[in-house]
Parts: structure tokens; sequence; C-alpha cells
């Protein structure tokens, strides 16, 4: 196993043992890459309802609104695909410095 599938099992692990435990989960996941981006497709990052997370998606502030977004599909159950990248209205906000951009799609786990 590469250190990277140990790294996503590790992730889905905790995913796992998290909701076993009754902690209410999300799962994001890097569904698209284009250009320059600092994790692959596949890459991902579980988030309990307290904001709590392991993993990665990203790093810096696109990090910071996939977690806040998860708390959100939490409440509401409902996933949601995200974007981020250097082309648009956010990328002061939570913009790829690395100049790509990255789709993330977040589900709540059951």
């Amino acid at each position: 196993m590469t250190t990277e599938e140990t790294q996503i099992a590790d992730v889905l692990k905790t995913a796992e043992n998290w909701s076993k435990s009754g902690r209410q989960v999300a799962l994001a996941t890097v569904i698209e890459t284009w250009g320059s981006a600092p994790r692959p497709v596949g890459s991902h990052l579980v988030i309990d309802a307290e904001g709590n997370f392991e993993g990665s998606v990203s790093g810096g502030c696109v990090e910071g609104a996939v977690v806040a977004e998860a708390v959100d599909v939490i409440d509401t159950r409902k996933p949601t695909t995200l974007e981020f990248g250097v082309a648009d209205e956010t990328a002061w906000r939570v913009g790829l410095s690395c100049g790509g951009r990255i789709r993330v799609y977040v589900e709540p786990v059951n």
C-alpha cells in the first residue's frame, strides 16, 4: 500500500470510528482538480459536528471553508459540492494560491 493509500484508509477508518462512537460526521472528498492542486482526487477530510477534523483536501483557507460547510451538511443531512479556485470572486477569501481549481464533495456519514 502506498503512503497516499494508507492516508486515505486512515481517514476513512477515522470516519467509521467517529460515527460508531456516536459523533455526527461528514466526509469531504476531492472529486476533481484542474491545474496545480495541493491534494489529488480521492483525498479525504472527515469532520464532526464540533468542527474537529482529520485528513486533508487542500490546506489553509480552503480547508477551513470545507470544515464550515461540512458542519452545515451534518445539520441539514444534505450533501453539497464546493468549488475553489483563483479565477472567481472567492479568490481572495478561499482561493488556491497554487493557481489551480478543485471540486470537493461533502456528504453526511450514516
